[in-house]
C-alpha cells in the first residue's frame, strides 16, 4: 500500500524560500481547533495535543480501507483585535500585542479522500479516549489564493525580523493583506531546539 505524503504532493504549499515570494495556494480541507491565549501556555499545548488523536484516528480508519497517509504538519492562523491595537504593522504586532490576547486556529491538513464521516468518527474515537477538546474540533476549508510567504529559521520570538522583510516587500510592491496570518510548522517545536526551527510565514494578499 502506497502512503500519501501531502508534503510531497503539494510541494509549493510546504516549501518556502529564504526571501519573500508570491505563490498561489489552492483550496484545502483541515481539522480545525480555535482558541485564545499565550502559545507557550498549557491551554495552547492542550489544543495542539487534542488535534493529533483525531488526525491519527482518521488515518487508521482510512488505512483500513486502503488509503493510508502521513499525518500532515501542524499549522496555525493567528489574529488579534485591531481595534484595541490600531496601526500596528505585521512586523510590530508579535512584540506589541500581549501573547495572552492572540487568537488562533490550529490546523492539520487532510487528504481529499477523507470524508465527513471519517472526521466525525475520528472525533468520536478521541472523545472516547478522554480527549475533551476533541468535541470542539471541526472540519475547515480554506482557499488562500495569492499569498506572500517566506521561510523563517529560528525562534518564534524572532519572527518579527522575517515579517519586517515581508512587510517591506508588500509596501514596495503595493500589496495589501487579504486574510489571516498563517504559519506552517515544518519542525516539531515540542522537540526541536529553537535555533533549528523552520516555519513558513504566509500572508494572503491582493
Amino acid at each position: 500500500m502506497e502512503k500519501l505524503d501531502l508534503t510531497k504532493k503539494y510541494k509549493t504549499y510546504y516549501n518556502a524560500a529564504s526571501k519573500p515570494e508570491i505563490v498561489d495556494i489552492g483550496p484545502a480541507r483541515y481539522l480545525s481547533l480555535t482558541g485564545t491565549g499565550d502559545p507557550s501556555g498549557e491551554d495552547f499545548a492542550n489544543h495542539v495535543g487534542a488535534l493529533y488523536p483525531v488526525a491519527y484516528a482518521i488515518k487508521f480508519r482510512c488505512k483500513a480501507r486502503g488509503n493510508d497517509f502521513t499525518v500532515a504538519k501542524l499549522e496555525g492562523q493567528w489574529w488579534f483585535d485591531h481595534g484595541a491595537h490600531p496601526g500596528l504593522t505585521m512586523a510590530d504586532a508579535p512584540a506589541k500585542v500581549p501573547r495572552s490576547e492572540w487568537s488562533y486556529r490550529l490546523l492539520i491538513r487532510l487528504p481529499e479522500f477523507v470524508t465527513e464521516e471519517d472526521i466525525a468518527a475520528g472525533i468520536a474515537a478521541a472523545k472516547e479516549k478522554g480527549v475533551s477538546l476533541a468535541a470542539d474540533i471541526q472540519p475547515f476549508e480554506m482557499h488562500e489564493g495569492k499569498s506572500l510567504q517566506m521561510m523563517h529559521k529560528g525562534a518564534f520570538s524572532r519572527e518579527g525580523e522575517t515579517l519586517a522583510v515581508m512587510h517591506d516587500y508588500m509596501v514596495a510592491h503595493n500589496l495589501s493583506h487579504n486574510g489571516l496570518h498563517h504559519e506552517i510548522y515544518l519542525s516539531d517545536f515540542r522537540k526541536t531546539a529553537e535555533d533549528k526551527l523552520k516555519t513558513i510565514l504566509r500572508e494572503p494578499i491582493k
